[in-house]
């Protein structure tokens, strides 16, 4: 039996390596190790939960529910995929890793119940998922955010161009700060605009950055 439950734990974290694998690719956060741990883990406590407790089933007035630590498995990888979202420009971050953490702690407790087929399976279709969508279907692509730091002349009207310009391409202004200052070395009052923008799916962040570069005001454009 020995060999069997080190099988289990060997596929489960084969699974979760894999689909680490494929978000390490992907510059984020959790990784390989993450993943192999959630679901070696997972596979773990549902082995001690099915069959940590044999020599007791004998025991007068014991009742035994297998189910118990599964639902706590769930609820604890809850937390630690929570931990990994964030905010960053006013979107959530790492909700696709926060949800494959919890995934992978799925295929980790399917295979650890002997569930073989069913762990590897949804391992693969999760792998095929990520790379399917994450292809170059427009379609599928939601609006972007970004914090920009403008410096530009304080000429009349250039604030109210550089509005225009961006409404015109359907950028949306979700936050607007403007100072004035003087430049010492030119003796040029200058202004500093800090703004978060929503772009549409059809625009890139190389196409907004010459779209204000195009301005004669804009003088410097930062992305943060």
């Amino acid at each position: 039996m020995l060999l069997a439950y080190m099988l289990r734990l060997l596929v489960a974290g084969i699974c979760g390596a894999l689909i680490g694998y494929e978000r390490k690719n992907r510059m984020k956060d959790a990784g390989i190790r993450t993943h192999f741990m959630v679901s070696v883990g997972a596979a773990l406590m549902i082995l001690v939960s099915k069959y940590g407790f044999q020599d007791q089933i004998g025991w007068a007035n014991l009742s035994l529910d297998p189910s118990r630590i599964a639902a706590q498995v769930v609820s604890g990888v809850s937390f630690l995929g929570a931990g990994m979202i964030f905010l960053q420009r006013q979107t959530v971050k790492s909700l696709t890793t926060a949800a494959g953490i919890w995934a992978t702690s799925g295929i980790g407790m399917a295979i650890g119940a002997g569930l073989y087929w069913v762990g590897v399976s949804v391992t693969v279709l999760i792998l095929i998922a990520q790379v399917l969508l994450h292809g170059r279907f427009n379609w599928l692509e939601g609006p972007k955010t970004e914090q920009l730091t403008i410096k530009m002349e304080d000429q009349p009207g250039a604030v109210e161009t550089l509005q225009r310009a961006l409404t015109e391409k359907s950028i949306a202004i979700l936050n607007f700060h403007a100072e004035k200052w003087l430049h010492k070395k030119e003796q040029q009052p200058m202004i500093e605009l800090e703004m978060i923008v929503r772009l549409p799916s059809s625009l890139s962040s190389e196409q907004l950055m010459s779209l204000i570069q195009e301005m004669n005001e804009v003088k410097a454009v930062g992305v943060q």
